[in-house]
């Protein structure tokens, strides 16, 4: 057992310099491209909370969404963001899908999101003003349910990378919050049983769309 014991401990002290070498170097910000950016699917999750019966935070998300982020290094707050949601993808985990399919019932009921009439939910920024080098409150239009009313994010830059390793391109990284009352997009079915404010959280990687505009000095 000891010579167990010392063998993982050899292995872990030759391994480490390796994985030291493997450790990534973030690009700053302004030192990313410029262009646009195209929403990476595989690294992003868009899920909401909602108070039920004031007893827990009931948690679903959106598996279908798309954005584009047009990023202007040089005049960060003149960068612009784009969202479309497809209400359809709406995921709850709800047990039982075979005898009550509740996703559908989301989706397409008339007091619920009532995707056939309103296919898409869609946000476009309006203002990006920013607190420090890595965080900024985004503030956008979002139409929901036919109704176009503004709403805050608060935005952290995670970090980018110039080459990522995967998509060989620069690649961005943020995280938001926020929240919103759904009432004032008419959305009020089991009001207070279900709570009226809905809090947001987002994850989102970026990928360069096409060839790199360099930054500007």
């Amino acid at each position: 057992m000891k010579k167990f014991i010392f063998s993982l401990l050899a292995a872990a002290t030759l391994a480490a310099p390796a994985l030291a070498q493997d450790k990534l170097t973030l690009t700053p910000l302004k030192e990313m491209p410029a262009g646009v950016y195209q929403l990476d699917p595989t690294h992003a999750s868009l899920t909401w909370q909602v108070k039920h019966l004031g007893l827990s935070n009931y948690t679903a998300r959106f598996a279908k969404f798309d954005a584009t982020l047009d990023f202007n290094p040089t005049a960060l707050a003149q960068s612009q963001v784009t969202a479309t949601i497809d209400p359809t993808s709406i995921r709850t985990d709800y047990p039982n899908a075979a005898t009550k399919d509740f996703d559908a019932e989301l989706a397409h009921g008339a007091p619920w999101f009532n995707a056939k009439q309103f296919p898409e939910i869609k946000f476009v920024s309006t203002q990006l003003v920013l607190q420090d080098g890595h965080t900024g409150r985004l503030t956008g239009d979002l139409t929901l349910l036919g109704v176009t009313k503004p709403v805050t994010l608060t935005v952290r830059f995670n970090g980018g990378l110039a080459n990522a390793p995967f998509s060989k391109k620069p690649t961005l990284g943020f995280s938001a919050s926020g929240s919103l009352k759904r009432t004032e997009w008419g959305f009020n079915h089991l009001v207070p049983l279900v709570g009226e404010t809905v809090n947001l959280n987002i994850e989102a990687e970026f990928i360069h769309a096409g060839t790199p505009t360099p930054a500007q000095p």
